[in-house]
């Protein structure tokens, strides 16, 4: 599981957890900012509520394909009496609810997909919303950024490796005195290796299979691809300097491209990219 994320709002400390590929903030944090004392009873007093149970059971309804509808209804119809008490972890057990998670130990508490987060903030207090709302945008456009970055430095190490092969087909592959169209059919074809090795397809197969999409094959490439790109782009230098024939580097290319996919598709580092 991912590393926790903590955003600072008002001066509180707003913990952020992954939880089955989409992130979940925790209410206890938020209930903190409220009463430090009593977050357990914080969140009790707003799950007893009408609109609270509406909204966990209409988000539910929305997203979770398991929920049970008719337990849900039964919490709806005590929702507001002096007698009813409704905790998450009773919330969760009978409705097999997906929206709020309870987590037990040191790391543990309440938490709740962002919609209901933002919600739970609102009835704390307007003002705190809306600052964990402007902090956890600002965490987002962080993360995007750096990924953008991280992806231009691949795609540019990937372009100067690229050089690196175009140099070797120069000296290796293309006869003397080929007008430059020869040589320019040389390197697609030298360029389709690679494609071929990593995509499984030509940028010409690409291209007649996308013709509403900008740009090519490599431009849609994740991080991960455009790693083992660069990888390949090296490799595929040397085996043409070594004088192995195009079928058998393609082989070999292929070969390595799916090892170094595995590896990095299971690399921890790379998922919290």
């Amino acid at each position: 599981m991912a590393k926790n994320k903590k955003i600072f709002v008002l001066g509180a400390e707003i913990t952020i957890s992954a939880q089955a590929k989409e992130e979940y903030i925790s209410l206890t944090d938020i209930a903190r900012y409220k009463d430090s004392s009593h977050t357990d009873a914080i969140i009790q007093n707003w799950l007893r509520n009408r609109n609270t149970i509406e909204l966990l059971g209409f988000w539910e309804q929305i997203y979770n394909p398991d929920f049970k509808p008719l337990e849900f209804e039964g919490f709806r119809k005590q929702a507001g009496l002096n007698s009813f008490v409704l905790t998450p972890k009773r919330w969760i057990e009978t409705t097999n609810a997906i929206g709020i998670v309870s987590k037990s130990g040191r790391y543990g508490g309440t938490f709740a997909h962002k919609d209901i987060a933002f919600e739970f903030a609102s009835w704390v207090s307007i003002e705190f919303k809306l600052y964990i709302i402007k902090e956890y945008q600002r965490l987002k456009q962080d993360e995007s950024d750096r990924l953008n970055l991280e992806w231009n430095l691949q795609r540019t190490l990937s372009k100067v490796n690229y050089k690196i092969h175009t140099d070797a087909i120069k000296e290796n592959l293309i006869p003397a005195e080929l007008s430059k169209s020869q040589t320019a059919i040389i390197y697609a074809n030298e360029a389709d290796v690679l494609n071929m090795a990593l995509f499984g397809i030509t940028a010409k197969q690409w291209r007649d299979s996308n013709p509403n999409e900008k740009g090519n094959v490599r431009d849609l490439a994740t991080i991960q691809q455009l790693v083992v790109l660069s990888n390949l782009e090296s490799i595929n230098a040397l085996l043409i300097n070594q004088g192995v024939i195009q079928q058998n580097r393609l082989e070999q290319l292929n070969k390595i491209a799916i090892s170094q996919m595995k590896s990095l598709i299971n690399n921890s580092t790379i998922k919290k990219l």
